[in-house]
């Protein structure tokens, strides 16, 4: 699929970028409603975790997702059962501070090689969001094409050297409030 126009809407970046890193598969039957980098005052982007909300369910489908892939993730750190809608898991990235840190800043086509197959094997080749994706991994494949795009010299993009936005950190960060974090998780 070629690119012919210009993704110009905020997506959250740690969606895109950070959440197929889980190696949780495309399509499963259970999905973060968002994905974030921080929570208020409780964990910042620095901290190099991944916080996921969760609808809050009962049905079957969602126990077995929950017992097999929530609980048991090599990478969980918080599961926090907030409300009867919301549950939220905290994933932990520090082994990958590099790379969480190339994130932060915005310096996609930085990420190692084995990062950048894991976010791309996420998406499903033939669709309009693996194009995207590859071209902000792999710029330089697509400097032209942008440079078209945006009726720019192709010199400025290299210059630039990245084709997708920072992550904006406002997005990025869950509201949600709970009163006393230490007190619920019940990873303990």
């Amino acid at each position: 699929m070629a690119i012919n126009a210009l993704y110009v809407k905020y997506f959250q970046k740690s969606k895109i970028f950070i959440y197929p890193l889980l190696d949780i598969k495309r399509g499963s039957p259970v999905l973060p409603l968002e994905t974030y980098v921080s929570w208020g005052n409780s964990y910042k982007p620095e901290d190099m975790k991944l916080i996921c909300v969760y609808p809050t369910r009962l049905d079957s489908v969602y126990i077995q997702f929950e017992k097999n892939v929530l609980l048991t993730h090599n990478r969980i750190s918080d599961y926090i059962k907030i409300d009867n809608e919301n549950t939220v898991v905290t994933f932990d990235f520090s082994d990958l501070s590099d790379d969480w840190n190339y994130f932060l800043q915005g310096r996609y086509s930085m990420l190692k090689d084995k990062t950048k197959r894991m976010i791309l094997n996420y998406f499903d080749k033939s669709s309009s969001s693996y194009t995207y994706v590859n071209s902000y991994l792999y710029p330089e494949k697509f400097f032209y094409k942008y440079a078209e795009l945006l009726d720019v010299n192709i010199s400025l993009l290299e210059s630039v050297g990245e084709l997708c936005n920072k992550p904006n950190f406002e997005k990025e960060n869950l509201t949600i409030e709970v009163t006393n974090l230490e007190n619920i998780n019940i990873l303990d």
